[in-house]
Protein backbone atom coordinates (compact mmCIF):
# COMPACT_ATOMS: atom_id res chain seq x y z
CA UNK A 1 0.00 0.00 0.00
CA UNK A 2 3.08 2.32 0.93
CA UNK A 3 4.21 1.81 -2.48
CA UNK A 4 1.11 2.29 -4.18
CA UNK A 5 0.47 5.40 -2.86
CA UNK A 6 4.08 6.55 -3.60
CA UNK A 7 3.89 5.81 -6.80
CA UNK A 8 0.22 7.74 -6.89
CA UNK A 9 2.05 10.58 -5.28
CA UNK A 10 4.52 10.97 -7.79
CA UNK A 11 1.81 10.97 -10.63
CA UNK A 12 0.50 13.61 -8.96
CA UNK A 13 3.10 15.57 -8.81
CA UNK A 14 4.66 15.14 -12.24
CA UNK A 15 1.14 15.99 -13.66
CA UNK A 16 0.73 19.50 -11.22
CA UNK A 17 3.95 20.68 -13.35
CA UNK A 18 3.17 22.77 -16.60
CA UNK A 19 3.14 20.50 -19.86
CA UNK A 20 5.70 22.30 -21.77
CA UNK A 21 8.23 21.62 -18.18
CA UNK A 22 7.27 18.66 -18.27
CA UNK A 23 8.20 18.28 -22.09
CA UNK A 24 11.63 19.57 -21.35
CA UNK A 25 12.35 17.74 -18.40
CA UNK A 26 11.69 14.24 -20.39
CA UNK A 27 13.56 15.67 -23.38
CA UNK A 28 16.71 16.66 -21.04
CA UNK A 29 16.46 12.76 -19.60
CA UNK A 30 15.94 11.45 -23.07
CA UNK A 31 19.19 13.02 -24.13
CA UNK A 32 20.94 11.62 -20.92
CA UNK A 33 19.56 8.21 -22.21
CA UNK A 34 21.00 7.92 -25.38
CA UNK A 35 24.26 9.35 -24.05
CA UNK A 36 24.71 6.74 -21.94
CA UNK A 37 23.67 4.53 -24.74
CA UNK A 38 26.67 5.94 -26.84
CA UNK A 39 29.40 5.68 -23.91
CA UNK A 40 27.64 2.13 -22.92
CA UNK A 41 27.97 0.92 -26.32
CA UNK A 42 31.80 1.74 -26.55
CA UNK A 43 32.32 0.55 -23.02
CA UNK A 44 30.41 -2.63 -24.22
CA UNK A 45 32.91 -2.93 -27.15
CA UNK A 46 35.76 -2.42 -24.69
CA UNK A 47 35.25 -5.42 -22.67
CA UNK A 48 35.45 -7.71 -25.84
CA UNK A 49 31.25 -7.93 -26.47
CA UNK A 50 31.39 -9.45 -29.84
CA UNK A 51 29.64 -6.64 -32.62
CA UNK A 52 27.22 -9.22 -33.74
CA UNK A 53 25.81 -10.20 -30.42
CA UNK A 54 25.05 -7.34 -28.94
CA UNK A 55 22.84 -6.33 -31.70
CA UNK A 56 21.10 -9.89 -31.45
CA UNK A 57 20.87 -9.18 -27.49
CA UNK A 58 19.60 -5.97 -27.69
CA UNK A 59 16.84 -6.35 -30.98
CA UNK A 60 15.58 -9.50 -28.90
CA UNK A 61 14.98 -7.19 -25.09
CA UNK A 62 13.70 -4.29 -27.78
CA UNK A 63 11.17 -6.58 -28.88
CA UNK A 64 9.68 -8.44 -26.34
CA UNK A 65 9.33 -4.68 -24.82
CA UNK A 66 7.50 -3.46 -28.21
CA UNK A 67 5.11 -6.15 -28.84
CA UNK A 68 2.78 -6.40 -26.06
CA UNK A 69 2.35 -2.49 -26.32
CA UNK A 70 1.70 -2.85 -30.13
CA UNK A 71 -0.18 -5.63 -30.10
CA UNK A 72 -3.16 -4.20 -27.23
CA UNK A 73 -2.79 -0.48 -28.19
CA UNK A 74 -3.10 -0.89 -31.85
CA UNK A 75 -5.74 -4.08 -32.28
CA UNK A 76 -8.18 -1.75 -33.91
CA UNK A 77 -6.36 0.30 -36.36
CA UNK A 78 -3.92 -1.78 -37.36
CA UNK A 79 -4.53 -3.16 -40.83
CA UNK A 80 -4.15 -7.14 -42.19
CA UNK A 81 -0.86 -8.58 -42.80
CA UNK A 82 -0.09 -9.22 -46.42
CA UNK A 83 2.96 -10.15 -48.23
CA UNK A 84 3.30 -7.20 -49.51
CA UNK A 85 3.66 -5.26 -46.11
CA UNK A 86 6.05 -8.31 -44.90
CA UNK A 87 8.58 -7.68 -47.86
CA UNK A 88 8.39 -3.86 -46.96
CA UNK A 89 8.99 -4.53 -43.13
CA UNK A 90 11.89 -7.14 -44.23
CA UNK A 91 13.56 -3.87 -46.68
CA UNK A 92 12.75 -2.23 -43.72
CA UNK A 93 14.71 -3.56 -41.41
CA UNK A 94 17.59 -4.49 -43.60
CA UNK A 95 18.10 -0.58 -43.77
CA UNK A 96 16.79 0.39 -40.74
CA UNK A 97 18.24 -1.90 -38.24
CA UNK A 98 20.71 -4.29 -39.57
CA UNK A 99 22.85 -1.70 -42.00
CA UNK A 100 22.10 1.28 -39.13
CA UNK A 101 23.13 -0.57 -36.18
CA UNK A 102 26.05 -2.46 -37.74
CA UNK A 103 27.30 0.32 -38.97
CA UNK A 104 27.06 2.25 -35.82
CA UNK A 105 29.07 -0.25 -33.85
CA UNK A 106 31.76 -1.23 -36.54
CA UNK A 107 32.05 3.01 -36.71
CA UNK A 108 32.13 3.37 -32.92
CA UNK A 109 34.39 1.14 -32.44
CA UNK A 110 37.29 2.71 -34.96
CA UNK A 111 36.06 6.29 -33.48
CA UNK A 112 34.54 7.58 -30.18
CA UNK A 113 30.88 7.91 -28.28
CA UNK A 114 31.43 12.33 -28.46
CA UNK A 115 31.94 11.89 -32.90
CA UNK A 116 29.20 9.47 -33.10
CA UNK A 117 26.81 11.53 -31.69
CA UNK A 118 28.27 14.52 -33.21
CA UNK A 119 27.91 13.07 -37.00
CA UNK A 120 24.23 11.65 -36.06
CA UNK A 121 22.97 15.43 -35.74
CA UNK A 122 23.12 15.51 -39.79
CA UNK A 123 20.74 13.36 -39.89
CA UNK A 124 17.67 15.79 -40.01
CA UNK A 125 19.74 17.57 -42.90
CA UNK A 126 20.84 14.40 -45.27
CA UNK A 127 17.28 13.00 -44.64
CA UNK A 128 15.28 16.17 -45.79
CA UNK A 129 18.08 15.94 -49.01
CA UNK A 130 16.88 12.55 -49.86
CA UNK A 131 12.89 13.28 -49.46
CA UNK A 132 13.62 16.75 -51.47
CA UNK A 133 15.39 14.50 -54.23
CA UNK A 134 12.54 12.03 -54.40
CA UNK A 135 10.23 14.71 -54.69
CA UNK A 136 8.75 14.44 -50.79
CA UNK A 137 10.01 17.17 -49.58
CA UNK A 138 9.35 20.86 -51.40
CA UNK A 139 12.22 23.30 -51.83
CA UNK A 140 11.65 26.73 -52.96
CA UNK A 141 14.89 28.54 -53.92
CA UNK A 142 12.61 31.60 -53.88
CA UNK A 143 11.79 31.96 -50.52
CA UNK A 144 13.96 31.87 -47.69
CA UNK A 145 12.75 28.78 -45.50
CA UNK A 146 14.27 27.15 -48.70
CA UNK A 147 17.45 28.62 -48.89
CA UNK A 148 18.18 27.69 -45.09
CA UNK A 149 17.07 23.75 -45.41
CA UNK A 150 19.93 24.20 -48.44
CA UNK A 151 22.42 26.06 -46.78
CA UNK A 152 22.05 23.80 -43.47
CA UNK A 153 22.07 20.64 -45.47
CA UNK A 154 25.26 22.05 -47.20
CA UNK A 155 26.79 22.88 -43.23
CA UNK A 156 26.10 18.97 -42.42
CA UNK A 157 27.75 17.58 -44.58
CA UNK A 158 30.79 19.77 -44.78
CA UNK A 159 30.88 18.50 -40.91
CA UNK A 160 31.00 15.23 -41.29
CA UNK A 161 33.31 15.63 -44.15
CA UNK A 162 35.82 17.52 -41.63
CA UNK A 163 35.38 15.33 -39.16
CA UNK A 164 36.48 12.03 -41.76
CA UNK A 165 38.72 13.57 -43.05
CA UNK A 166 40.51 16.20 -40.38
CA UNK A 167 41.24 14.86 -37.03
CA UNK A 168 43.86 17.62 -35.20
CA UNK A 169 45.59 18.18 -32.40
CA UNK A 170 44.20 17.05 -28.81
CA UNK A 171 42.39 20.04 -27.43
CA UNK A 172 41.61 18.52 -24.11
CA UNK A 173 42.59 15.54 -22.51
CA UNK A 174 41.43 14.37 -19.28
CA UNK A 175 44.57 12.40 -18.37
CA UNK A 176 48.69 12.87 -19.12
CA UNK A 177 49.14 11.50 -22.24
CA UNK A 178 52.05 8.57 -22.60
CA UNK A 179 52.53 8.81 -25.93
CA UNK A 180 53.26 11.93 -27.83
CA UNK A 181 51.06 13.12 -30.41
CA UNK A 182 51.56 12.77 -34.05
CA UNK A 183 53.32 15.73 -36.06
CA UNK A 184 50.54 15.00 -38.37
CA UNK A 185 47.84 16.80 -38.20
CA UNK A 186 45.36 14.79 -41.08
CA UNK A 187 43.93 11.14 -40.54
CA UNK A 188 46.26 8.52 -41.01
CA UNK A 189 45.21 5.34 -42.02
CA UNK A 190 45.28 4.17 -38.48
CA UNK A 191 45.67 5.18 -35.10
CA UNK A 192 48.20 4.30 -32.44
CA UNK A 193 45.78 1.52 -30.99
CA UNK A 194 45.26 0.20 -33.67
CA UNK A 195 42.02 1.86 -34.97
CA UNK A 196 40.88 3.32 -38.64
CA UNK A 197 39.56 6.65 -37.71
CA UNK A 198 38.80 7.52 -41.06
CA UNK A 199 36.84 4.24 -42.00
CA UNK A 200 35.15 4.33 -38.49
CA UNK A 201 34.23 7.50 -39.70
CA UNK A 202 32.56 6.60 -43.29
CA UNK A 203 31.39 3.23 -41.28
CA UNK A 204 29.15 6.61 -39.33
CA UNK A 205 28.11 8.32 -42.22
CA UNK A 206 26.99 4.76 -43.87
CA UNK A 207 25.22 4.36 -40.04
CA UNK A 208 23.49 8.21 -40.89
CA UNK A 209 22.46 7.38 -44.72
CA UNK A 210 20.79 4.25 -43.80
CA UNK A 211 19.09 6.05 -40.69
CA UNK A 212 18.20 8.71 -43.45
CA UNK A 213 17.03 6.34 -45.79
CA UNK A 214 15.10 4.23 -42.80
CA UNK A 215 13.19 7.49 -42.20
CA UNK A 216 12.16 8.57 -45.64
CA UNK A 217 11.34 5.02 -46.87
CA UNK A 218 9.03 4.98 -43.62
CA UNK A 219 6.37 7.70 -44.79
CA UNK A 220 5.24 5.39 -47.45
CA UNK A 221 4.77 2.75 -45.68
CA UNK A 222 3.05 4.26 -42.81
CA UNK A 223 0.38 5.97 -45.21
CA UNK A 224 -0.73 2.34 -46.18
CA UNK A 225 0.35 0.61 -42.91
CA UNK A 226 -0.74 3.56 -40.11
CA UNK A 227 0.16 1.61 -36.72
CA UNK A 228 3.53 2.83 -35.65
CA UNK A 229 4.51 0.57 -33.08
CA UNK A 230 2.84 -2.40 -35.35
CA UNK A 231 5.66 -1.17 -38.16
CA UNK A 232 8.42 -1.24 -35.97
CA UNK A 233 8.40 -4.76 -34.23
CA UNK A 234 7.72 -5.88 -37.23
CA UNK A 235 10.86 -4.22 -38.26
CA UNK A 236 12.57 -4.93 -35.23
CA UNK A 237 11.18 -8.87 -35.57
CA UNK A 238 12.66 -9.14 -39.14
CA UNK A 239 15.98 -6.66 -38.11
CA UNK A 240 15.98 -9.57 -35.41
CA UNK A 241 16.67 -12.53 -37.99
CA UNK A 242 18.77 -10.90 -40.22
CA UNK A 243 21.34 -10.21 -37.39
CA UNK A 244 20.94 -13.83 -36.00
CA UNK A 245 21.75 -15.31 -39.28
CA UNK A 246 24.88 -12.88 -39.88
CA UNK A 247 26.09 -13.63 -36.22
CA UNK A 248 25.17 -17.43 -37.10
CA UNK A 249 27.45 -17.17 -40.35
CA UNK A 250 30.65 -14.71 -38.81
CA UNK A 251 30.72 -15.37 -35.67
CA UNK A 252 32.52 -18.47 -34.80
CA UNK A 253 33.44 -18.35 -31.30
CA UNK A 254 30.57 -19.82 -28.89
CA UNK A 255 31.63 -18.16 -25.94
CA UNK A 256 30.80 -15.12 -27.53
CA UNK A 257 27.20 -15.53 -26.92
CA UNK A 258 28.16 -15.96 -22.77
CA UNK A 259 28.23 -12.88 -20.68
CA UNK A 260 31.40 -13.10 -18.99
CA UNK A 261 30.60 -10.11 -16.34
CA UNK A 262 28.12 -8.37 -15.09
CA UNK A 263 29.66 -5.23 -16.99
CA UNK A 264 28.51 -6.72 -20.16
CA UNK A 265 24.78 -8.18 -18.90
CA UNK A 266 24.95 -4.50 -18.02
CA UNK A 267 25.58 -2.71 -21.12
CA UNK A 268 23.08 -4.54 -23.32
CA UNK A 269 20.56 -4.43 -20.90
CA UNK A 270 20.96 -0.22 -21.10
CA UNK A 271 21.06 -0.77 -24.97
CA UNK A 272 17.87 -2.99 -24.87
CA UNK A 273 15.81 -1.55 -22.29
CA UNK A 274 16.74 2.30 -21.54
CA UNK A 275 17.84 2.79 -25.58
CA UNK A 276 14.89 1.13 -27.14
CA UNK A 277 12.19 0.82 -24.91
CA UNK A 278 11.94 3.72 -22.16
CA UNK A 279 13.30 6.22 -24.76
CA UNK A 280 11.20 5.23 -27.91
CA UNK A 281 8.26 5.97 -25.33
CA UNK A 282 8.91 9.03 -24.14
CA UNK A 283 10.06 10.19 -28.02
CA UNK A 284 6.70 9.09 -28.98
CA UNK A 285 5.27 11.12 -26.03
CA UNK A 286 7.57 14.34 -26.71
CA UNK A 287 6.74 14.30 -30.55
CA UNK A 288 2.54 14.14 -30.09
CA UNK A 289 2.62 16.97 -27.08
CA UNK A 290 5.67 18.80 -28.39
CA UNK A 291 6.12 18.30 -32.03
CA UNK A 292 9.17 17.26 -34.21
CA UNK A 293 11.06 20.57 -34.01
CA UNK A 294 10.75 20.71 -30.37
CA UNK A 295 12.41 17.22 -30.37
CA UNK A 296 15.24 17.96 -32.96
CA UNK A 297 15.93 21.07 -31.08
CA UNK A 298 17.59 18.68 -28.43
CA UNK A 299 19.32 17.12 -30.50
CA UNK A 300 22.88 18.98 -30.01
CA UNK A 301 22.50 19.16 -26.44
CA UNK A 302 22.95 14.62 -26.78
CA UNK A 303 26.45 15.27 -27.82
CA UNK A 304 27.30 17.73 -25.59
CA UNK A 305 26.23 15.21 -22.62
CA UNK A 306 28.28 12.50 -24.49
CA UNK A 307 31.44 14.55 -24.79
CA UNK A 308 31.26 15.02 -20.78
CA UNK A 309 30.15 11.42 -19.77
CA UNK A 310 32.62 10.26 -22.18
CA UNK A 311 35.60 12.43 -20.89
CA UNK A 312 34.79 10.99 -17.46
CA UNK A 313 34.07 7.26 -18.09
CA UNK A 314 36.65 6.74 -20.82
CA UNK A 315 38.75 9.51 -20.72
CA UNK A 316 38.02 10.61 -24.12
CA UNK A 317 40.87 13.12 -25.51
CA UNK A 318 38.88 15.79 -27.71
CA UNK A 319 40.36 16.73 -31.10
CA UNK A 320 40.15 20.04 -32.98
CA UNK A 321 38.71 18.37 -36.47
CA UNK A 322 35.44 16.93 -34.19
CA UNK A 323 34.21 19.94 -32.40
CA UNK A 324 34.82 21.89 -36.09
CA UNK A 325 32.95 19.67 -37.56
CA UNK A 326 30.11 19.16 -34.38
CA UNK A 327 30.02 22.97 -34.79
CA UNK A 328 29.15 22.91 -38.56
CA UNK A 329 26.81 20.33 -37.91
CA UNK A 330 24.65 21.62 -35.72
CA UNK A 331 24.92 25.10 -37.48
CA UNK A 332 23.18 22.95 -40.20
CA UNK A 333 20.85 21.22 -37.78
CA UNK A 334 19.24 24.40 -37.04
CA UNK A 335 18.89 26.19 -40.14
CA UNK A 336 16.93 23.39 -41.40
CA UNK A 337 14.72 23.22 -38.68
CA UNK A 338 14.51 27.07 -38.92
CA UNK A 339 13.75 26.65 -42.57
CA UNK A 340 11.11 24.04 -41.44
CA UNK A 341 9.47 26.05 -39.47
CA UNK A 342 9.47 29.27 -41.43
CA UNK A 343 8.09 26.76 -44.31
CA UNK A 344 5.27 25.99 -41.76
CA UNK A 345 4.30 29.98 -41.36
CA UNK A 346 4.10 29.91 -45.08
CA UNK A 347 1.62 27.43 -45.51
CA UNK A 348 -0.45 28.96 -42.42
CA UNK A 349 -0.70 31.47 -44.36
CA UNK A 350 -1.63 30.19 -47.68
CA UNK A 351 -3.62 27.43 -46.21
CA UNK A 352 -7.11 29.85 -46.06
CA UNK A 353 -7.03 30.44 -49.87
CA UNK A 354 -6.49 26.96 -50.39
CA UNK A 355 -9.18 25.01 -48.33
CA UNK A 356 -11.96 26.66 -50.85
CA UNK A 357 -10.08 24.68 -54.00
CA UNK A 358 -11.33 21.60 -55.32
CA UNK A 359 -7.78 20.81 -55.17
CA UNK A 360 -7.76 21.08 -51.58
CA UNK A 361 -8.71 17.20 -50.82
CA UNK A 362 -5.39 16.28 -52.88
CA UNK A 363 -3.14 18.68 -50.70
CA UNK A 364 -4.19 17.19 -47.05
CA UNK A 365 -3.25 14.00 -48.53
CA UNK A 366 -0.03 14.90 -49.62
CA UNK A 367 -0.10 17.00 -45.92
CA UNK A 368 -0.01 13.51 -45.09
CA UNK A 369 2.65 11.98 -46.25
CA UNK A 370 5.14 14.74 -45.23
CA UNK A 371 3.45 14.60 -41.64
CA UNK A 372 4.66 10.98 -41.54
CA UNK A 373 8.56 11.96 -42.71
CA UNK A 374 8.82 14.76 -40.21
CA UNK A 375 7.31 13.45 -37.12
CA UNK A 376 9.87 9.92 -37.85
CA UNK A 377 12.83 12.39 -39.13
CA UNK A 378 13.44 13.26 -35.56
CA UNK A 379 12.10 9.88 -34.17
CA UNK A 380 15.65 7.35 -33.28
CA UNK A 381 14.02 4.09 -32.73
CA UNK A 382 15.81 3.53 -36.20
CA UNK A 383 18.91 3.43 -34.39
CA UNK A 384 17.82 2.54 -30.81
CA UNK A 385 14.89 0.08 -31.74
Amino acid sequence: MADTGGSVSSRRMWCSFPERLQLHLAMLALQFGYAGFHVVSRAALNMGVSKLVFPVYRNIIALLLLLPFAYFLEKKERPAITLNFLLQFFVLALIGITANQGFYLLGLDNTSPTFASAIQNSVPAITFLMAALLRIEKVRLDRKDGIAKVIGTICCVAGATVITLYKGPVIYSPAPRLNKPSSSMFVSLGDASGKNWTLGCIYLIGHCLSWSAWLVLQAPVLKKYPARLSVTSYTCFFGLIQFLIIAAIFERDPQAWIFHSGGELFTILYAGVVASGIAFAVQIWCIDRGGPVFVAVYQPVQTLVVAIMASIALAEEFYLGGIIGAVLIIIGLYLVLWGKSEEKKFAAKESPAIQSTPEHANLRSQAHIKTSLSQPLLAPSSENV
